[in-house]
C-alpha cells in the first residue's frame, strides 16, 4: 500500500497492544449501541407523549446538575480508587436504569416524570463512568499508542451512534419502545461479561482520599492551562449553541415521519465515521489548537445548513459535514489532554473533559427547544451555527496558548513524554 494511504487510514495498533484495551473497546461498542437504541427511544417517547418541545427538551436540562456533580466527584474517584470498580458500578447502574425504563412502558405507567427521573440517574452513572473510563486509557495503552487508542475509541463511538439510531428507528417504528429498551438491557449484561475480565486499573501514584479539596486542585490546574481551558471553552460553546438532537423528532415530522428520525439521529456520527476511518493524518501533524478550533467553525457551518434545507437527503449532508467535522475537534482534542495532561491528575481533568462535552449538548437541547419554540425550528438551527462560529473564533482571539499549541514545543507535552518514556525503560528493564 502506499504511504499516503497508509499516512490516511485508521491506527488500529493500540487493540494489537493491549488486552485491557480490547476488552473496554468491545464492551464500548455493544452497550452503546444499545445506550443509543435508548438515546433515540426516550425523547421519541416523550414526544408521544407530550408532543412538547419543552418536555423533550427537558430531558437535557435534568440530566445537567447531576452530571456535573457526579463528573467532578467522579474524577475524583477515579484518582483514588480502582477504575475497574469505578467501571463496574456505574454500568451496572446505567443497566438497572434500563430496567427501569422497560417496566415503565410495559407496566403501562408510561409516565414523562419518570422518564426524567431515570435520566437524572443515569445521568449521574455516567458522570462516574466517563471519568474511569477516560483516566484508565494512558494506564493500560502505550504511550505512542495514545493517538491510535483515541482514534479507535471514535471509532466505537461513531459506529454505535451509527448502529443504534438506525435499529432504534426501525424498532421504534415496528416492534415498539419497550422492544428497544429490551435490547438495551441485554448489550449492558454483555457489557458486564467483558469488563469484568480486565485487570485492576489501580491510580499510579497511590490512592488520594477524595474530599472538595482535590476537586478544587483538579478545576485551578485545568484554569491555569490556557490551553486546555480554550479545549473545553470552543466544544462547550459548540454544543451549546448548535446541538440539534432535541429538534430531530420535530423535524422528522416535517421529513416524513418516524422512519426518518434514525436517519437524523446516525448522520452526525456518520460523517463522524469518515473523519475517524482517515485520522491517520493526525498523528503528523503538531499544531492542534487551530485544527480544533476550525473544526468547531465547520461544525457550525454542518448545522446551519442543515437548518436551511428541507429535504431528508440535504438535512443528512448538513448532519454528515457537522459531525465530520465535530470528530476532528475531538481527535486533536483528546491528543491534548492524553499527551499533556499528567497522570495523578489525569481523574479529575477527565470528569473536567467530560463536562465540557457532555454538558454542552444537554444545555444545547435546552437552548434549542426554547428557541425553537418561540422563533421556530429553522431559526433555531441557523442562528445556532452561526453563534458557534463567532464562538470559535472569539475563544481562539482570546486564548493564544489555545490557538497556538503545539505538542512538539508545548512545555506539558514534552514533560509528560519524557517522564512516560522514562517509566516505560524502567518497566522494560525490570
Amino acid at each position: 500500500m502506499s504511504q499516503p494511504k497508509k499516512r490516511i487510514r485508521i491506527d488500529i495498533s493500540a487493540l494489537r497492544a493491549s488486552r485491557d484495551f480490547r476488552l473496554v473497546f468491545s464492551a464500548g461498542v455493544i452497550s452503546n449501541i444499545g445506550s443509543m437504541m435508548t438515546y433515540v427511544a426516550m425523547p421519541f417517547q416523550i414526544k408521544e407523549l407530550t408532543n412538547s418541545y419543552l418536555w423533550v427538551g427537558a430531558v437535557g436540562f435534568v440530566e445537567t446538575v447531576p452530571l456535573i456533580i457526579f463528573g467532578l466527584y467522579g474524577g475524583v474517584l477515579a484518582d483514588a480508587f480502582d477504575r475497574k470498580k469505578m467501571i463496574l458500578i456505574s454500568e451496572f447502574g446505567a443497566m438497572l436504569v434500563s430496567i427501569g425504563l422497560l417496566l415503565n412502558v410495559i407496566s403501562g405507567f408510561n409516565s414523562p416524570v419518570l422518564i426524567l427521573i431515570l435520566a437524572m440517574i443515569f445521568a449521574a452513572t455516567d458522570g462516574i463512568f466517563r471519568p474511569a473510563v477516560d483516566a484508565m486509557i494512558p494506564q493500560v495503552v502505550p504511550y505512542q499508542k495514545l493517538p491510535s487508542a483515541g482514534a479507535l475509541n471514535s471509532l466505537r463511538h461513531q459506529t454505535s451512534s451509527i448502529a443504534g439510531p438506525m435499529i432504534g428507528g426501525i424498532i421504534l417504528a415496528s416492534g415498539g419502545i419497550a422492544f428497544a429498551y429490551s435490547l438495551d438491557v441485554l448489550s449492558f449484561v454483555v457489557s458486564l461479561f467483558l469488563l469484568i475480565r480486565i485487570n485492576s486499573a489501580k491510580p499510579i501514584h497511590g490512592a488520594e482520599k477524595p474530599s472538595l479539596h482535590r476537586i478544587k486542585e483538579g478545576i485551578k490546574y485545568a484554569l491555569s492551562r490556557k490551553d486546555l481551558l480554550g479545549t473545553y471553552l470552543v466544544d462547550l460553546s459548540a454544543m451549546f449553541f448548535a446541538f440539534p438532537y432535541a429538534l430531530f423528532p420535530f423535524v422528522a415530522d416535517e421529513l416524513g415521519g418516524a422512519w426518518t428520525l434514525g436517519f437524523l439521529y446516525a448522520a452526525i456520527p456518520a460523517g463522524a465515521l469518515i473523519a475517524t476511518l482517515t485520522s491517520g493524518w493526525s498523528n503528523h501533524v503538531s499544531r492542534h489548537g487551530r485544527i480544533i478550533a476550525f473544526a468547531a467553525a465547520g461544525w457550525g457551518f454542518g448545522i446551519v445548513l442543515f437548518g436551511l434545507v428541507h429535504s431528508l437527503f440535504f438535512a443528512i449532508i448538513g448532519l454528515m459535514i457537522a459531525g465530520f467535522f465535530d470528530q476532528i475537534s475531538a481527535i486533536f482534542r483528546g491528543l491534548i489532554w492524553n499527551q499533556s495532561i499528567p497522570d495523578h491528575l489525569r481523574g479529575r481533568l477527565a470528569s473536567i473533559e467530560m463536562l465540557s462535552y457532555s454538558v454542552g449538548p444537554q444545555m444545547g437541547q435546552v437552548r434549542g427547544a426554547l428557541f425553537a419554540r418561540a422563533f421556530g425550528l429553522e431559526f433555531s438551527l441557523i442562528s445556532g451555527g452561526i453563534l458557534t462560529i463567532i464562538a470559535s473564533a472569539l475563544v481562539s482571539g482570546m486564548l493564544k496558548d489555545f490557538y497556538k499549541y503545539d505538542v512538539n514545543t508545548n512545555v506539558f507535552a514534552k514533560k509528560l513524554k519524557d517522564f512516560r518514556e522514562k517509566n516505560a525503560k524502567i518497566d522494560h528493564n525490570i
